[in-house]
């Protein structure tokens, strides 16, 4: 992969409350024992990516750290099944006893679930307006 390519370029990034807020007003959403992944389209031709992993949920700071790398890493891994979204990742409680392979798994979880909703909405929009 490109070096480029595999940046988290800040229009890649919500960055302002208005940004996170838009999401909140109106996602949907896919929850575990992780995370709570919120989704919205937002009219782009690219993913955007927020985090939402608080001192709260996760009290050490290197582990926040090391769980927000895991995150970004995944949905650049990811991007071309999120196209056209807003995404905010929010952390559930014990998040930080699991390891690396654990947080990947449960991403891997999530974006497969976000593409299969996303999937069927566009789907059911166009049969929709078919008949």
């Amino acid at each position: 992969m490109a070096q480029a390519s595999g940046r988290f370029s800040r229009r890649k990034r919500l960055t302002r409350p208005k940004e996170f807020n838009r999401v909140f007003e109106a996602a949907e959403r896919t929850a575990d024992r992780r995370f709570t992944v919120l989704f919205r389209a937002n009219r782009l031709s690219t993913p955007r990516l927020g985090l939402a992993i608080t001192k709260r949920r996760v009290p050490r700071a290197t582990t926040r750290h090391r769980i927000k790398r895991q995150i970004r890493e995944s949905f650049r891994a990811h991007q071309s099944l999120l196209k056209g979204l807003d995404l905010v990742v929010l952390a559930r409680a014990g998040l930080e006893a699991l390891e690396n392979r654990d947080l990947r798994v449960s991403l891997e979880w999530h974006w497969q679930q976000v593409h299969k909703r996303c999937k069927g909405l566009s789907s059911d929009s166009s049969a929709s307006t078919a008949g």
